[in-house]
């Protein structure tokens, strides 16, 4: 049973966050009125396995073929179950740490594993059974957060602008940008007025991770290593920002796989890490031209902000002054899981999750679909 709260009081939430990358499940515990007040009670980061991660491999390559969003072709069902079991312990984890349980806290907002995004299609696709996670956990789940914007004519994502706008209050607002790096790449830039212009930039982790992955066996590039050692082939970068994408207007947004590697074939590990960091990078720079105000920061969170060649790269091509989200005092690994959290309040609360500066939904417009614990067991 949980707890009643007064109107307008802040809610408990927690966000549970894979998204588009496959390192893991990021969780994270706030308070919050899904407006300016946000309290952060706690967070934590579960890492998949080798086996689990090669599953999640296979079930992006299945998930090529869905037409709808029910379907679960190949090995998507037995993954789905698997993972909607792993975020379940990663909400227990986090409890016993926070030292809370389970009736105190007003719901989860669950992402799940992004497996298929194509918004031209009106389809977006996230692997994870709500029902089931209500269940296992006795608390209430928000999900499906992207589908009404993309049902509506919206790219689905970026979603988490109206946390950033948050972000951005508390560092004495805009113009700021604040930017992720995980699979892929998105940037929120706040302006003076606090209005919001979000889009994915490109790739962010996803290319990189997956190329050192295949040649070395390691999930990412630790620290940049490998491209720091190594050498860009301009002509490559060239060919992979030609793409049309770049040339696109924002709101924009992406699926992971987007990107063909292909033209990396047969170069050396250091090479095609340093290729595609700098391709990172050079996409990065390349939105700061649609800012309607430059920022005069950039404050950069997901596991990019870990490697040094992209750091440096963001450094020596933005015009303003680059710092992580410790940095700027928040911790880089959290933002994503509380955004997620933050707009799973906001979604029950009936208040505006994307906008048309974000997604390019026509008007401000709230989502997500609501799972009582009661109604699961």
């Amino acid at each position: 049973m949980h707890r009643n709260r007064p109107l307008g009081k802040p809610l408990t939430a927690i966000g549970l966050m894979s998204g588009t990358s496959m390192d893991g499940i990021d969780a994270a515990l706030i308070e919050t009125d899904g407006e300016d007040v946000v309290t952060r009670l706690g967070a934590i980061s579960l890492a998949y396995d080798d086996e689990f991660r090669g599953k999640l491999g296979r079930a992006l390559q299945d998930a090529s073929t869905i037409t709808r969003r029910d379907q679960r072709p190949g090995c998507l069902g037995d993954v789905e179950g698997e993972l909607t079991r792993q975020h379940a312990e990663a909400v227990d984890r986090l409890l016993a740490d926070a030292g809370q349980a389970a009736g105190d806290i007003d719901l989860i907002a669950f992402h799940g594993q992004t497996v298929l995004h194509r918004p031209s299609d009106q389809l977006t696709v996230q692997i994870g059974d709500a029902q089931q996670l209500a269940a296992l956990t006795g608390i209430n789940v928000v999900h499906d957060l992207r589908v009404a914007d993309v049902a509506a004519g919206g790219q689905g994502a970026p979603l988490a602008p109206a946390y950033h706008r948050a972000i951005a209050t508390q560092l004495g607002g805009g113009p700021i940008a604040v930017l992720n790096i995980g699979g892929v790449a998105n940037v929120t830039f706040v302006a003076g007025d606090g209005s919001l212009l979000a889009f994915d930039t490109g790739p962010g982790n996803a290319l990189l991770d997956d190329w050192v992955y295949a040649r070395v066996g390691e999930p990412y590039d630790p620290a940049g290593r490998y491209a720091l050692a190594g050498t860009v082939d301009q002509a490559v970068l060239a060919a992979l920002m030609s793409d049309d994408y770049f040339m696109a207007p924002p709101p924009k947004s992406l699926d992971r796989n987007h990107f063909p590697a292909g033209q990396l074939a047969g170069h050396p590990v250091e090479d095609g890490a340093a290729t595609l960091v700098a391709f990172t990078v050079r996409s990065i720079a390349q939105a700061e031209c649609h800012a309607v105000e430059m920022p005069a920061r950039w404050v950069v969170c997901g596991g990019g902000r870990h490697n040094q060649a992209i750091m440096a790269g963001l450094r020596d091509q933005l015009a303003g002054d680059v710092v992580t989200a410790e940095a700027a005092g928040f911790d880089g690994d959290d933002v994503e899981a509380e955004a997620w959290a933050y707009l799973g309040v906001r979604s029950v609360l009936g208040m505006p999750i994307t906008y048309p500066g974000t997604t390019g939904v026509s008007a401000g417009m709230t989502g997500g679909r609501l799972v009582k614990a009661s109604a699961a067991t």
